[in-house]
C-alpha cells in the first residue's frame, strides 16, 4: 500500500512528500491527514532536525479536499450536520493546529498546483518557494464551501486583508508570479530548480544554531499575537536562555579567537 506521506530526514533536513501523485496529493482523507500530522511531529521531537522541506510528489504541490469523497458518508461533511464541525476538528483542522506547535522552520516548495485546502496547507509554512508552474486558488466558493481548515486565519496574515480577500470571494487562481508579487511566495524559480533551491535555502538555515532557529521561530509565531510589551518580555526570557547554550558559547569563543589573532602581530 502507498504510503500517503514520505518523511526523509538527512544532515538536519527534513523532507515531508505528499505521496498521492496520481489523484495530486489530496489531503481530506484521514489517513493522509494522521500521516502528515506525525510525519510533521516526528520530525519535530527530533531535536538533530533543523529545518523541514514540504513538497508533493509528481506534477502537483496539493490539490485540497478530495471532492469525490466530500459529502459522502464517512467523508468530511457526509454525515450529520451537528458532527460536522467535529469530523472537522478531528481531520483536516488537526493540520494546521499542528503546524502551530512546530519549532522547525518550514519551507514549502510549492511544485505545482496548490489548490482550495492546498494552498491553505503552503500558507502554513514559514516560507514559500514556487515552480514557475505553480498556481494557487483558494477556490472553496468555486464549491459552495468556505475554508474550512484555518484558510480565513492564514491568508489574511499572509497577503493582507484586501488580497485574502479577493482570492477568497473569487475563487480565482493566480499563477506564481501573482504570488510573487502578492507575497504569498518569496522566490519563483524554474521547475528543475525548485528542490535545488529549497535545499539550499534549508542548508542556509541548518548551519545556525539549532536552539536559536527554534526560539527564533517559536518568538515570531507568538508575536503575531502579542503586543510589543509582551514580545519583549517573552524575548527578554528566550535571550535568558540563548545566553546558556553551548553552541552560543562555542560560537562566540571562535570569533573572540578569530578577532585577537588578526590583531596579534606576526612575529
Amino acid at each position: 500500500m502507498t504510503k500517503p506521506v514520505l518523511l526523509d530526514i538527512a544532515d538536519g533536513i527534513a523532507t515531508i512528500t505528499l505521496n498521492l501523485p496520481e489523484s495530486r496529493n489530496p489531503i481530506s482523507a484521514q489517513e493522509t491527514v494522521d500521516a502528515l500530522v506525525d510525519a510533521l511531529d516526528s520530525m519535530n521531537r527530533d531535536l538533530d532536525v533543523r529545518v523541514a522541506i514540504l513538497t508533493g510528489a509528481g506534477s502537483a504541490f496539493c490539490s485540497g479536499g478530495d471532492l469525490k469523497s466530500i459529502g459522502q458518508p464517512g467523508g468530511l461533511g457526509g454525515g450529520d450536520p451537528v458532527r460536522t464541525p467535529a469530523q472537522y476538528a478531528h481531520n483536516i483542522q488537526r493540520v494546521p493546529m499542528m503546524f502551530q506547535t512546530l519549532e522547525v522552520p518550514v519551507i514549502a516548495a510549492v511544485n505545482g498546483p496548490a489548490i482550495g485546502a492546498g494552498c491553505d496547507l503552503a500558507c502554513m509554512a514559514d516560507i514559500r518557494i514556487a515552480a514557475r508552474s505553480a498556481i494557487f486558488a483558494e477556490s472553496f466558493v468555486k464549491v459552495g464551501l468556505i475554508p474550512g481548515d484555518g484558510g480565513a486565519w492564514l491568508l489574511p496574515r499572509i497577503v493582507g486583508y484586501s488580497k485574502a480577500c479577493e482570492m477568497a470571494f473569487t475563487g480565482d487562481r493566480m499563477d506564481a508570479q501573482e504570488a510573487l508579487a502578492c507575497g504569498l511566495v518569496s522566490k519563483v524559480v524554474e521547475d528543475d530548480e525548485l528542490m535545488p533551491a529549497a535545499l539550499a535555502l534549508a542548508k542556509r538555515i541548518a548551519v545556525n544554531s539549532g536552539d536559536a532557529v527554534r526560539m527564533s521561530k517559536r518568538l515570531l509565531m507568538r508575536g503575531r499575537e502579542l503586543r510589543l510589551a509582551e514580545v519583549l518580555e517573552l524575548s527578554g526570557a528566550m535571550q535568558a536562555l540563548a545566553h546558556t547554550t553551548v553552541e552560543h558559547k562555542d560560537i562566540v569563543a571562535g570569533l573572540v579567537a578569530r578577532q585577537q589573532s588578526k590583531l596579534t602581530p606576526s612575529s
